[in-house]
């Protein structure tokens, strides 16, 4: 696995090695055309804001130039009435942020499925990230074919009873309706011990959507901490991404020291810039 400071330290030695090289009255020999790929689109999920209220998280977003939110309930409660619905999405908007999905919403009763869809139509997005009990996915999927809202499945890591990891999603939504899919946390999926790029390969088919994390560790003991500084190969994720033409957002979902989130999400918005700017572009 390529760790950050290997990352770094190849792209200083390969400059300082082509400074040395002598030049020669001679053509260069000419390199076959690079496949170019669109910049992955970053957004933010709303978690990452738990200790802040809307107008601050709206600031934050954009001293970092990310302009697309999933947006949690504690800024936008399920049973808001269509006025507050109005006054926040407005809010949003006036401050150059789009919302392109709503959650993570967890559905333990037909009740909280329904009232999860109502809420994503009213707010206006076409997504729900949410964790449906088993027994509810029948449910869900008759949702997700009325509404035509998709339902993109969040895995927790290794102490998740549900869906610790993009598998076990996979396993039961591959067969139903295209728009339920999956919502893989990277670093969850680490913590199982599996490798997000791998991930994102093996379940390309059904990715709707991606939190982006890193942890210490690849165990459940692993802690978040800034993009860049632990054990997630960044570099062969955004392959990865690049290789099945991922459309959908690439979401930080910042979970080190929440009260003061600010200068660990601006680290780890410039080093996954980074990465996707230098791999395969």
């Amino acid at each position: 696995m390529q760790s950050r400071r290997k990352f770094i330290q190849s792209g200083t030695i390969a400059i300082a090695a082509s400074a040395t090289i002598p030049a020669f009255n001679k053509a260069p020999a000419q390199k076959p055309p690079t496949q170019k790929h669109e910049i992955l689109t970053m957004g933010m999920a709303g978690y990452t804001f738990l200790n802040f209220d809307l107008s601050t998280s709206i600031s934050m977003m954009k001293r970092v130039n990310v302009t697309h939110l999933s947006i949690k309930d504690f800024h936008l409660p399920l049973n808001s009435s269509a006025e507050k619905i109005k006054e926040v999405i407005k809010q949003l908007t006036d401050g150059g942020i789009t919302p392109y999905a709503v959650g993570v919403i967890y559905m333990k009763s037909k009740e909280a499925v329904d009232q999860a869809f109502v809420y994503a139509k009213n707010v206006g997005v076409d997504m729900i990230v949410g964790v449906p009990d088993y027994e509810l996915l029948d449910y869900t999927e008759e949702k997700v074919k009325a509404y035509n809202i998709k339902m993109a499945i969040h895995n927790h890591g290794p102490m998740d009873k549900l869906y610790p990891g993009p598998k076990e999603v996979y396993d039961r939504i591959s067969k139903r309706d295209k728009r339920m899919g999956l919502c893989i946390d990277i670093g969850h999926t680490q913590r199982t011990g599996v490798s997000p790029a791998e991930a994102v390969l093996q379940f390309h088919d059904r990715l709707l959507d991606l939190h982006l994390k890193d942890v210490t560790s690849a165990t459940n003991d692993g802690q978040a901490i800034e993009i860049g500084r632990g054990v997630i190969d960044f570099p062969a994720l955004v392959k990865a991404l690049n290789k099945i033409s991922y459309k959908g957002y690439c979401s930080i979902e910042f979970e080190k020291d929440m009260k003061d989130a600010l200068p660990g999400i601006a680290e780890s918005v410039g080093y996954f810039s980074g990465v996707m700017k230098t791999i395969d572009q």
